[in-house]
């Protein structure tokens, strides 16, 4: 079984930053890729970043330039460095690792979302 545990989540204020975390643990061969999603209320789930075992990184325009997505393949752990956070940057923030290679198979698998709160 592959969990993910999210850490790194809070209230901060505007122009502030956050650092999230993510670490895969289970019985894993690979990660082929590694992302943040967010979704705050009333909207759908969508797309922040994301960062393939080759690091290469795919940024949504409503973040570039002011987040950070890294990773650590030998800990198969992703970051979001968070910088200039603004109001409309607050959401649950759910980890993603995708085509996850286990002994069964390949799958998908999310975290349990850790809330960043952006407000003075």
């Amino acid at each position: 079984q592959v969990q993910l545990v999210e850490s790194g989540g809070g209230l901060v204020q505007p122009g502030g930053s956050l650092r999230l975390s993510c670490a895969a643990s289970g019985s894993i061969f690979s990660i082929y890729s590694m992302g943040w999603y967010r979704q705050a209320p009333g909207k759908q789930r969508e797309l922040v970043a994301t960062i393939t075992s080759g690091l290469s990184t795919s940024i949504s325009d409503s973040v570039k330039g002011r987040f950070t997505i890294s990773r650590d393949n030998a800990k198969n752990t992703v970051y979001l460095q968070m910088n200039s956070l603004k109001p409309e940057d607050t959401a649950v923030y759910y980890c993603n690792a995708a085509r996850v290679r286990t002994m069964s198979g390949l799958y998908d698998y999310w975290g349990q979302g850790t809330q960043v709160t952006v407000s003075s």
